[in-house]
This record gives structure tokens, C-alpha cells and sequence, in this order.
């Protein structure tokens, strides 16, 4: 069975970070799964749900100045190269445009390569900016204009 793209809950997010190594792996970013996003933004927040539980999942919202910011986005170890990440992205574009969005946005880690690789796959365009999260913490950031 193909699985389902859905808005996510906290419960969703309570098993996302339960099962946080299936996701991340050694990357520890429990710190980033901010329960007040999903309450707050839970509209633009998607879980992909097949017949083995949350396969993947992006916690997402629309700022004020009409971005479609993606927070998180992740696939879990099992469900990796099945389109899910593109689907969620998808789904998070549809609700963040009805929303005002003109734009996406997301950053990562300089060493994230597959991120850098994805993100580009899917049409964004990246730059490295310097300090980005503080002194001497650049990170890699994402921008695609919507049409």
C-alpha cells in the first residue's frame, strides 16, 4: 500500500523523537522538534504514514513575510528512495501557497551533503552563509521562489 501523506499531531512528534535515531541516525537534533511547532503549525506539518508506522515527516510554517519555512524534513532508514521527502515538500508547497507563501526556505549543515544534493533536485538554490546561526556556525541555505 502506497503510503498516505498526512497532517501531523503531537502524538506524531512523541514518535518521531521516540524513534529519532531511525531518521537521523547519529545526528542528535531532538532539540529542534519543538512541540509548539506542531501545535502552532500544524496545518503545514506532514507525517508520510504507511503500514509500518510514520516512514517520514516535515514540520514546516509560513512566516510573516510570506515564507514557506521548512524546519525539519526527514525520511526514516527503511523508506529512504521512495519520494517520500519529495512528497512531503509537495504537500507542505500546496497548504504554504493557500497560506501567502512566494517562497521556500530550509538550511542545513554544511556536511549534509545528501541534503544539499536533494534540495537541488527538487529545484532550490543554495548558498553557504556565513554565521548564519552564530559565530562561526554557517550553514547551508535554501531558497526557491514560487511561481
Amino acid at each position: 500500500m502506497q503510503p498516505t501523506i498526512e497532517t501531523a499531531d503531537i502524538t506524531d512528534l512523541v514518535q518521531v523523537v521516540e524513534d529519532h535515531h531511525r531518521y537521523w541516525g547519529e545526528r542528535d537534533l531532538r532539540a529542534g522538534h519543538l512541540p509548539v511547532l506542531v501545535r502552532e503549525f500544524g496545518s503545514t506539518c506532514f507525517v508520510a504514514r504507511g503500514e509500518a508506522g510514520i516512514l517520514g515527516y516535515l514540520v514546516g510554517f509560513v512566516t510573516p513575510d510570506a515564507t514557506g519555512y521548512v524546519h525539519l524534513i526527514a525520511t526514516r532508514d527503511d523508506a529512504r528512495g521512495l519520494g517520500l521527502a519529495r512528497r512531503l515538500y509537495e504537500e507542505f508547497e500546496r497548504v504554504a501557497r493557500t497560506q501567502g507563501a512566494v517562497r521556500l526556505k530550509a538550511i542545513t549543515s554544511l556536511p549534509n551533503t545528501g541534503s544539499v544534493a536533494f534540495h537541488r533536485s527538487i529545484g532550490f538554490s543554495d548558498e553557504i552563509v556565513e554565521d548564519y546561526l552564530g559565530p562561526g556556525r554557517s550553514m547551508v541555505v535554501f531558497r526557491r521562489e514560487l511561481t
